[in-house]
């Protein structure tokens, strides 16, 4: 499994995005005339505000809240067109995979159920965006970014600070269960003070999932696996795919990666930063940024793959390199 970017391009992406050329154009021009006005009519405003009797603080306050406002303005055209570009280039990327593309998204239960058992953490803001889904090798799919911030600090200090941010991936899995169990990396939930290893189970509003042991010596290493169910955990996450996860959370550069597997499905999240960004003003760069865009597609939807229990490794010996690229 992997995009064919020249074929998209030679096949109508290219000359769609030559297309674009005149609303990017019209987007600066827009983009450069709301800034001038919004300095013209900030230049006088500001100099009121500076040298009216009003407090310092609240001048400054008034300034930047006048500054940022006309900044924002003027660039909203700008955003405007690369969310379209970005919308085109990412729409063509996940048709030729036979799925759909929407740069807005609401999160489904999925999202609620990585939240429970703990493959996200605690937040106060969320925004969720570029949603890729349909059926993927035969498997229900669905995968969107995930930005989730906490508030912290207190009184001036007080600031958002991002504490995830990553796909989060929901698929069919390729065998019927009934078990919950969680696979995450090895030391997440340790014993008290962190001593005597991992912990020997795990609660999840009241919902207990013991450790599985597992054969291969590598594993706990690296993950751990807690079930409801053991001899079902152990034929969810079978040794003979375990070589696959520890090579994908190798090229992911050691990035976090969580998976439950409950109500007959797996999902995924994984920290990994911004991704899908192929929306550019500059057309030079469309090649680059639908080529980086659709490495990073191969490599999460083939991620998600191999942990399935039918397609397990499968597509990530088709393509190695592609999760190394992300």
């Amino acid at each position: 499994m992997r995009s064919d970017i020249d074929g998209l391009m030679a096949g109508g992406l290219e000359s769609w995005l030559a297309g674009q050329a005149d609303m990017r154009e019209g987007a600066k021009s827009q983009a450069t005339s709301r800034w001038v006005w919004g300095a013209v009519i900030l230049m006088p405003v500001l100099a009121f505000v500076w040298f009216s009797p009003l407090p310092t603080q609240l001048s400054g306050i008034l300034s930047f809240a006048g500054i940022a406002g006309a900044a924002y303005w003027g660039y909203r055209p700008i955003a405007a067109a690369k969310l379209a570009i970005k919308t085109g280039i990412n729409a063509a990327i996940a048709a030729s995979h036979g799925l759909s593309y929407a740069a807005e998204v609401e999160p489904g239960p999925e999202f609620e159920a990585a939240r429970s058992y703990g493959l996200l953490p605690g937040y106060d803001r969320s925004n969720f965006e570029d949603r890729w889904h349909g059926t993927l090798e035969g498997h229900d799919f669905d995968l969107y970014e995930c930005h989730l911030e906490e508030r912290r600090g207190s009184g001036k200090n007080r600031h958002w600070v991002t504490v995830f941010r990553g796909p989060v991936i929901r698929m069919g899995f390729g065998r019927r269960f009934h078990s919950t169990t969680l696979l995450e990396r090895a030391g997440k939930h340790r014993k008290w003070l962190g001593l005597g290893g991992a912990s020997d189970h795990v609660s999840f509003e009241g919902h207990r999932l013991d450790r599985v042991d597992q054969v291969h010596p590598a594993f706990g290493e690296t993950f751990a696996l807690y079930s409801d169910d053991q001899v079902e955990a152990r034929v969810l996450v079978h040794p003979t795919y375990v070589e696959h996860l520890l090579r994908l959370e190798s090229a992911f550069e050691a990035r976090e990666l969580r998976a439950l597997f409950a109500r007959g499905e797996v999902i995924i999240a994984i920290e990994s930063g911004n991704l899908f960004e192929s929306g550019g003003m500059d057309a030079s760069r469309d090649h680059e940024n639908a080529a980086r865009a659709a490495r990073q597609f191969d490599a999460l939807a083939g991620l998600a793959l191999a942990i399935n229990q039918n397609e397990r490794g499968r597509a990530m010996e088709q393509n190695p390199q592609a999760a190394g690229e992300l």
